[in-house]
């Protein structure tokens, strides 16, 4: 067995302090470290879910990130791998102490499956969001009413009172464009999403008219994927791209289904969505076109 060299892999101080992401990003970066350092140490899975009392299994699941991490399991993973350092050994504590916090997100479990509190993690972390939508105006992107449309058309069983804790949490997800260090947002709409006047008219006004408001933000860009284009590569479905500046956090595209989602990170997968996602926004209007559109789509609007 070859040693690991724990100053190799120094856990990201500023996840403890600043956890930006909460309880996703740090169960991510832990277990990437963690990896490596059993990587580095030259344990099999085998052996290393034998350490913790658990199976190969658990410690995939560990190291990519899907589920939160006991101290108890760590310390024994970290002297498994031969990190005796004390202060990095306290990081590394430190960081499976907060994989357990609980993000301002967990407050909606009522109505937030697991599949999606994963996304709202990562949108809290991340640097870029790239998105694409086919029938709905992205979430980020939602008026109140226009939400609440989506919402009850998506759950049309659900309660009055479901239906705005779900409206009160995609609101509560749009803060992020507002707040310090805000992320930049590049979305493309099908021109499809748009033409669907989903709420009624003065619902659909408003939502065209909030558009044209956050697309003149700084770090908000708005492209509509007009009928003319015809078809193109992304027509699959809606197709979300996010990309970290911690180094630690590979890029990782977000599709998402009826009642699950996939998220990839494997470099092939996300380099292939990258180049789709790259064309479109290549053969979209431009955002000085977007603009004009929308103005026409909004006097529309408010004439139906």
């Amino acid at each position: 067995m070859v040693a690991a060299q724990p100053g190799r892999v120094p856990p990201p101080r500023r996840h403890i302090e600043h956890p930006r992401g909460g309880p996703t990003v740090l169960r991510i970066v832990l277990g990437t470290q963690l990896r490596r350092l059993r990587e580095a140490a030259g344990v099999t899975r085998e052996a290393a879910g034998d350490a913790i009392r658990g199976s190969h299994a658990k410690i995939s699941r560990l190291e990519l990130g899907r589920v939160g991490c006991k101290e108890r399991d760590v310390a024994d993973l970290l002297s498994l791998y031969q990190v005796t350092d004390e202060a990095l050994r306290a990081e590394f504590l430190a960081m499976a102490r907060g994989t357990s916090t609980p993000g301002w997100w967990h407050q909606y479990n009522d109505v937030l499956p697991g599949w999606f509190e994963t996304l709202i993690g990562l949108e809290e972390a991340a640097s870029v969001i790239r998105t694409y939508e086919v029938q709905f105006v992205p979430g980020l992107l939602q008026t109140a009413e226009y939400a609440r449309g989506v919402c009850r058309l998506g759950n049309p069983q659900a309660s009055g009172k479901e239906i705005e804790r779900r409206v009160e949490l995609r609101l509560q997800r749009q803060a992020l464009l507002t707040a310090p260090g805000a992320p930049r947002l590049w979305a493309v709409l099908d021109e499809a999403s748009l033409r669907r006047p989903l709420g009624g008219p003065a619902v659909m006004a408003a939502q065209l008219r909030h558009l044209l408001d956050m697309a003149r933000l700084p770090n908000v860009t708005v492209q509509i994927a007009p009928f003319l284009l015809g078809g193109h590569a992304a027509a699959g479905g809606p197709i979300t791209i996010l990309r970290f500046l911690e180094p630690d956090l590979p890029d990782i595209v977000y599709l998402e289904q009826l009642t699950s989602a996939l998220y990839l990170d494997k470099r092939d997968d996300v380099d292939r969505y990258l180049a789709v996602m790259d064309r479109l926004s290549a053969q979209a209007e431009s955002p000085r076109n977007t603009q004009a559109i929308l103005e026409e789509l909004v006097r529309a609007a408010e004439e139906g």
